[in-house]
């Protein structure tokens, strides 16, 4: 029987959301959550012999301390097999499931993989050490997930031939393999050319990637008229981080008022990022977003003002679709409240 341990998070193991996402890792004899469900579809040939879970939080601003904690607590199960998730798009949650993954590979040399959507920070992050099954973006996606999962599992854990990530489900690595096709490149190219001239389906053999490009504004035409505001994934916010903005993947972007602020102090704000040394910018947050200055250009007329709020994230493995989805939100209060133009800071 092949022995199986899964990685889940705070939520899944039915212990408590966000106000619990900081627990440390712990481990639990057999399946909980998800792990029931998946344990019943590897169909006898495995079976989940411990559980580790780990609050999302506590992962990813102890990284290198839960990995290691992690890793002991798997070694005690004495595993053929380890599978984390799946973590869907949720940021933290893929990171973590990613990076457990990793390290499990690597300490343990035995056979991993993980679950999430495409545009989860972690897919990007470690899509190329480990296999990482494609999942929808939210649990409604579960019952789809768990049999891939399962699937797959079972075929890394026997040492079966990995196909091709249409075939097998998993998210692309960019990892390319040499093969013998029976045509030439030459005629699978024009096959290739008459089928997009036909408006016939075709699959190209080489993907090309996909750039979001912005389309530039004109200038603004009276900058000393301009009221103008800042945007930052810096992460600054007022002291004590009031709205818990993430260190790493961030969920959510806070709104703040500077309204009279002439100068932003360390004894009122900080930052909440965790991608970078924050003791400058905790320092002095002007380094970040220059209120300061701003502020000096207004008195002085070179601007025509500085809007009253700012909004902040953080940038570090937040996932594409947040950021859009923040900025999306952010223009359209900013378009509401009469902005010309906005500084975007990042780190």
């Amino acid at each position: 029987m092949i022995r199986v341990v899964h990685y889940i998070n705070q939520f899944y193991a039915g212990i408590g959301g966000e106000e619990k996402a900081d627990i440390t890792p712990e481990s639990r004899e057999g399946f909980i959550g998800p792990g029931m469900g998946l344990n019943g579809l590897l169909k006898g040939e495995a079976t989940i012999v411990g559980t580790i879970i780990c609050g999302d939080s506590y992962f990813n601003e102890n990284m290198e301390e839960a990995e290691a904690k992690i890793i002991e607590m798997v070694k005690e199960f004495k595993p053929d097999l380890f599978i984390a998730g799946p973590a869907f798009n949720a940021g933290r949650y893929g990171v973590a499931c990613g990076a457990v993954a990793k390290a499990v590979e690597e300490k343990l040399n035995i056979p991993v993989l993980t679950a999430m959507y495409p545009e989860n920070p972690g897919s990007d992050m470690y899509k190329k050490h480990v296999y990482i099954v494609e999942t929808r973006n939210s649990a409604v996606g579960m019952r789809q997930a768990l049999p891939a999962v399962a699937k797959l599992a079972l075929k890394l854990a026997k040492g079966e031939e990995i196909l091709l990530p249409s075939e097998d489900g998993y998210i692309e690595r960019g990892i390319r393999k040499n093969y013998f096709n029976a045509k030439r490149g030459s005629e699978r190219a024009v096959d290739l050319l008459v089928k997009k001239l036909k408006g016939e389906e075709f699959e190209s053999e080489f993907k090309m990637p996909v750039f979001d490009r912005v389309e530039a504004l004109p200038p603004v035409a009276d900058i000393t008229k301009a009221k103008i505001a800042i945007v930052t994934s810096g992460g600054t916010v007022p002291k004590g981080n009031p709205d818990h903005i993430e260190s790493s993947s961030a969920s959510k972007y806070g709104e703040y008022n500077i309204e009279g602020v002439m100068d932003l102090t360390k004894d009122t704000y900080e930052t909440a990022h965790g991608g970078y040394d924050p003791t400058y910018a905790n320092d002095d947050s002007d380094r970040v977003i220059p209120v300061d200055v701003l502020r000096n250009m207004e008195k002085e007329g070179k601007i025509g003002s500085l809007h009253n709020l700012f909004y902040s994230t953080v940038g570090n493995g937040t996932a594409v679709a947040s950021s859009k989805k923040f900025g999306e939100e952010i223009a359209k209060k900013l378009i509401a409240d009469g902005v010309d133009a906005v500084i975007l800071t990042s780190t």
